[in-house]
């Protein structure tokens, strides 16, 4: 069975949706990395029974360092894909050189519009009419990397920004899922 391990930094929702769309069914998802003690999705993690690695970043000199622990974690599950689901670290050269092509993240913006932290935000203020999400695999640019799906609505002007917000992210829950089974050839 092909492994997958998640990043993630805060709640954990996209986390969750791809353990029980395709944990033990369609692949396992082998470990959590987390930044953030405390992060709900660790404690998302303990709920699923998924094992989880969580570092402090502060406790390290610099971003090699604790991506070379990361990659010790990794080692000990050999990941088929890494996905990052909402951490919110650029990925530094220690972890794209050890995993080059096999790193993907979701971005809630239709790329290469609107990258960055606040994509969601600076799409609403410049006005678009078509908001969706991106797949793409990670590279050492901030979502620059190689696009690998998208998906998109149509705004009806009328929508607050929370319930935007929730389209995205049931987006995201469908979208995701199915790119990863994709790249896994399940």
């Amino acid at each position: 069975m092909k492994k997958i391990v998640v990043f993630a930094s805060g709640s954990g929702s996209n986390f969750q949706t791809i353990v029980e769309k395709l944990h033990l069914k369609k692949c396992e998802v082998a470990l959590l990395v987390c930044d953030k003690e405390g992060a709900y999705c660790v404690e998302r993690a303990k709920l699923l029974g998924i094992p989880t690695f969580v570092f402090h970043p502060k406790d390290y000199a610099k971003k090699a360092d604790f991506e070379k622990v990361i990659c010790q974690e990794l080692s000990k599950v050999e990941p088929d894909l890494i996905v990052l689901a909402g951490y919110m670290r650029i990925i530094g050269q220690t972890l794209l050189d050890a995993y080059e092509g096999k790193i993907i993240n979701i971005h809630p913006a239709l790329l290469p519009a609107f990258p960055g932290r606040d994509g969601i935000t600076d799409a609403l203020n410049y006005g678009v009419k078509i908001m969706g999400v991106t797949v793409h695999y990670v590279d050492a640019g901030i979502d620059t990397g190689k696009i690998i799906d998208q998906s998109c609505f149509k705004r009806s002007g009328q929508e607050s920004k929370e319930e935007i917000i929730n389209r995205i992210h049931e987006l995201e829950h469908e979208l995701y899922p199915q790119v990863i089974e994709r790249l896994l050839e399940l």
